[in-house]
């Protein structure tokens, strides 16, 4: 079966978005957010994200040690709270930089 224009450029979408969601989580993880405030706090910026998409990610970044998180009921309900640790600052500010120099670089290729 042949790809229309259309579903590679989708295709193709997601693999860019994939990287950049890493980032854009990891740089609202600066507070203490829960699943769902992080969900609407990265929506309230530009950039949603489905819970199938968010949680999971969640997840890998704590068992690779980029987050820390402890479970806290408020309002009557158990939330999973998650931060930055030590290396999830880090390896922010190293990812954030590699970004920069992307852009910098994706920006004098496309003029």
């Amino acid at each position: 079966m042949k790809n229309t224009q259309a579903t590679l450029t989708d295709s193709l979408k997601q693999e860019l978005r994939r990287g950049a969601v890493v980032l854009a989580a990891l740089s609202q993880l600066d507070t203490e957010q829960y699943g769902y405030s992080l969900k609407r706090r990265l929506g309230d910026r530009g950039l949603n994200i489905d819970e199938g998409t968010l949680y999971p990610l969640l997840r890998r970044l704590e068992s690779q040690g980029l987050l820390k998180s402890d479970w806290r009921v408020e309002d009557g309900r158990p939330r999973r709270y998650y931060r930055l640790s030590t290396l999830g600052q880090k390896t922010m500010e190293d990812l954030f930089a590699e970004w920069e120099g992307l852009v910098k670089t994706m920006e004098g290729l496309m003029k």
